[in-house]
């Protein structure tokens, strides 16, 4: 067998093998592809069939919702339906309702009509009648109907006049009868449990020294510590023969005392000149500074008021060097503030705000700066600045009328000031200021015509009045003690309140509060 031979059949047994080996793996392939894509089907069909149920689950719901929506909506609109149908029922019944007042109406009106016609016929009769028996009484009479009438007017004036002066004085009787026994007990209580000293101020201080000696070294080489004492304080200093003594001269009390402190340390240390004194000077001021928030604070905690403004309890201690009619402020104001929170309490108001603005009502007399206002109401100003409440900025600014009282606290610090200024041996007057005061209202009283005399007695507490009795008769009495009160009231100034007696052959009094 040639070689070329054996090649041949060598190549068509490898195309032989490859083409059965080719057959193999295509009838392996065939199967794996088959069972691939079976497999593949299978899978398609469990999701098309899971997706389908959810779809149709989906739809499910979706219809039920939707379902429910148009029931709910059919179900309000029927109720709607309902009630327009209710609304025109209702409608008709009132058109009804309203047609049948009309023709009432239109009934009761021409009636009315009618009736008006004849009350008018009936009024020109009446008038015709009254004009004939006017004329028949002024031919009877003598006097025309415009005379009569002005006679009847004037005596129904006069009466009637008489008769709302008598009931003014009947009502004020009854009031005092009712109120009067309760006041008075109040009053009285309060006074019994408030009881303070009434200190006295002056204008001048007097320095007491061991020996004359002391008065030229106060004095100094050509007068110069004196000066400087006096430019650093702002007090007059008056060195004369009185013997160990140096008076110190000045209207405000604060520099007094900053000028006597001064002098004792001055007089104790012993180096007196004037650098000296402005060093001194200047220390003691600041002393009393602190002495005065001092006072102030121990006053608030004493009378249990919290929450102050500091600025206004430097004020409350500045009162401590202030005096009123010789009357100390600061004991005043303690004592306003107490009888204000007892009596509060009587008449059941609230005493912690009752005893804040009667501490509180005189602070406009001690300004650091000197405005040209009333001190009522410098003092609202003071206190509506440092953010008090309005109660107590109104009883404050209230307390002399200045302003409009607006709560029951005003009237309340109103009496308590009064009757702390006017109680015995709270305060003393200038002479020449009480003399004046008693004058004047023994010239108020006589202005009046028919008055002979008058006479102000119980130091100006008590206006008697003595009446001609051909001039004046008992029931003009009455009106002219009213008239004299009211005047007074308006007119002037003066402590707790003032008697008007009116004396004819009867008495008739009444009270300026």
């Amino acid at each position: 067998m040639s070689v070329t031979t054996v090649v041949i059949i060598a190549v068509v047994a490898l195309l032989i093998g490859g083409l059965i080996v080719w057959l193999i793996q295509s009838t392996a392939l065939k199967s794996r592809t088959d069972y691939i894509i079976a497999d593949a089907e299978s899978k398609a069909k469990a999701i098309h069939d899971k997706k389908v149920q959810e779809a149709t689950a989906k739809y499910q719901n979706l219809k039920n919702e939707f379902d429910a929506q148009v029931n709910q909506r059919n179900s309000k609109l029927q109720q709607a339906e309902s009630k327009v149908r209710q609304r025109e029922q209702q409608l008709n019944q009132l058109q009804a309702e309203v047609s049948k007042a009309r023709a009432e109406n239109d009934a009761t009106r021409e009636s009315l009509k009618n009736q008006q016609q004849i009350i008018e016929q009936r009024k020109i009769e009446l008038d015709k009648l009254r004009k004939q028996e006017n004329e028949r009484l002024e031919v009877i009479s003598g006097l025309s109907a415009a005379e009569a009438k002005e006679r009847l007017i004037e005596g129904l004036k006069e009466e009637a006049k008489t008769d709302a002066m008598a009931y003014v004085n009947e009502i004020m009787e009854d009031a005092k009868m009712n109120a009067n026994k309760e006041a008075k007990k109040i009053v009285i209580q309060t006074i019994q449990r408030v009881a303070t000293e009434a200190a006295i101020e002056n204008s001048v201080t007097v320095f007491n020294i061991d020996s004359d000696e002391l008065k030229g070294r106060i004095i100094g080489r050509e007068g110069r510590n004196i000066r400087a004492l006096e430019a650093a304080t702002g007090v007059e200093i008056i060195v004369d023969d009185t013997p160990d003594a140096i008076v110190l001269s000045a209207f405000d009390p604060v520099r007094r005392e900053i000028a006597r402190l001064a002098l004792h340390q001055l007089v104790t240390d012993g180096r007196i000149h004037p650098a000296r004194i402005e060093e001194v000077v200047a220390k003691v001021r600041k002393q009393v500074e602190d002495e005065i928030v001092e006072t102030g604070k121990r006053t608030t905690i004493d009378l249990g008021i919290h929450g102050l403004h500091p600025e206004l309890v430097r004020l409350v201690g500045k009162m401590k060097y202030r005096s009123s009619y010789g009357q100390n402020l600061l004991q005043h104001a303690r004592e306003t503030a107490n009888l204000c929170a007892t009596m509060a309490s009587e008449l059941g108001l609230n005493p912690a705000k009752a005893k804040r603005a009667g501490l509180l009502h005189d602070i406009g007399k001690v300004p650091d700066d000197e405005p040209e206002l009333p001190h009522a109401i410098l003092g609202m100003k003071l206190a509506e600045k440092y953010k008090e409440k309005p109660d107590i900025c109104n009883a404050i600014g209230a307390h002399h009328d200045e302003v409009e009282m607006e709560t029951l606290i005003a009237p309340l610090v109103q009496a308590c000031d009064a009757i702390s200024g006017a109680r015995p041996g709270a305060r003393r007057e200038i002479v020449e200021a009480y003399i004046k005061r008693l004058n004047d209202l023994e010239k108020l009283a006589a202005s009046y015509p028919g008055v002979l005399k008058t006479y102000a007695i119980q130091a100006g507490r008590e206006l008697r009045v003595i009446v001609g009795a051909d001039k004046i008769d008992d029931k003009e009495t009455e009106t002219l003690s009213y008239e004299i009160a009211k005047k007074i009231q308006d007119e002037m100034t003066y402590p707790g309140q003032v008697k008007i007696t009116v004396i004819r052959e009867t008495r008739a009094v009444s009270y300026a509060k």
